[in-house]
């Protein structure tokens, strides 16, 4: 019975570091000018915060997926303390954004009350940079996300490379359109009436739906030249569209990291996936001397 002594061990550790995380979470009320409206995001932060009176911290934002909110990181996974133990493990504030049901971070053209790209890179970068010792500095500022987060992710680092110096997706929802889905009449009308409030019509804008999907991206990221890593399941029904930005990246030479593991569109994929995204991320960060010692 020898054999088992190591894993028992392992288990007895890993029980232990759990114990003795001490990360704190806050939860802070960031109100958005640009859609009247206040919202919610929850602050993890790492043991060494209140020890460290005088050390600045790189951050991560951490996004969540469609139909949830900003709490899901920390309320879904199968290990609740899983973000709080990788916030100690790298010294690392990882901040949980409200990102609503179906914004897709996006500044919708159609309506003031979804304006969640100018809520993320404006008013919620200012607000955690002036009420946490932060690295005010795109050097020290990362992002990613799940599902609609990895397509948020990103979108905003794409679109604001002056913001992040390292992005990462989790079966991200990269393509916007509709023609690339195995949709039923009734999936078609619930994503349509999803899609209204947003971008408006797809059959009426599909320029506009093409515009603001990563797929269309690419030749942006390139130019941008960040830290990319993007993962997916091998029986997620988001696969290909992961598999077509990837060939995308690989054919305008864009260098990322993509991996395809098992799991499918699951808490437990994520929480499997996201150790890998932070430490890719932890070494950018470390590359840039950002990481706190």
């Amino acid at each position: 019975m020898t054999f088992l002594r190591p894993l028992l061990l392992a288990l007895l550790l890993a029980g232990a570091a759990t114990a003795a995380s001490a990360a704190q979470v806050d939860t802070l009320t960031i109100p958005s000018a640009a859609m009247r409206k206040t919202y919610r995001a929850a602050v993890v932060l790492p043991a060494s915060y209140a020890k460290t009176k005088k050390a600045h911290y790189p951050v991560l934002y951490l996004l969540h997926g469609a139909y949830g909110h900003f709490a899901d990181w920390l309320q879904h996974t199968p290990d609740k303390q899983l973000v709080a133990r990788l916030a100690d493990q790298y010294n690392l504030i990882i901040v949980l954004p409200e990102g609503e049901t179906f914004s897709f971070y996006l500044d919708s053209p159609v309506s003031p009350d979804s304006q969640f790209e100018t809520y993320l890179t404006k008013e919620v970068l200012l607000k955690i940079d002036q009420t946490y010792r932060t690295v005010r500095d795109r050097r020290g500022r990362v992002i990613s996300g799940l599902s609609m987060g990895g397509h948020g992710a990103l979108y905003l680092s794409a679109r604001h490379p002056d913001l992040y110096c390292a992005a990462g997706s989790m079966s991200g929802a990269l393509d916007l359109r509709s023609f690339n889905r195995r949709l039923s009449p009734a999936d078609a009308a619930q994503r349509a009436q999803l899609w209204a409030p947003v971008l408006g019509s797809e059959t009426e804008n599909p320029e506009r739906f093409a515009a603001n999907s990563v797929v269309s991206l690419v030749d942006l990221m390139q130019r941008n030249n960040l830290p990319l890593i993007i993962d997916c399941g091998v029986d997620d029904g988001l696969l290909e569209i992961n598999r077509e930005v990837h060939r995308r990246l690989l054919y305008n030479h864009t260098p990322h990291d993509y991996t395809e593991r098992p799991g499918a569109h699951t808490w437990q994929y994520w929480q499997n996936a996201l150790p890998f995204q932070v430490l890719f991320l932890q070494q950018v960060l470390k590359t840039n001397g950002m990481l706190v010692q």
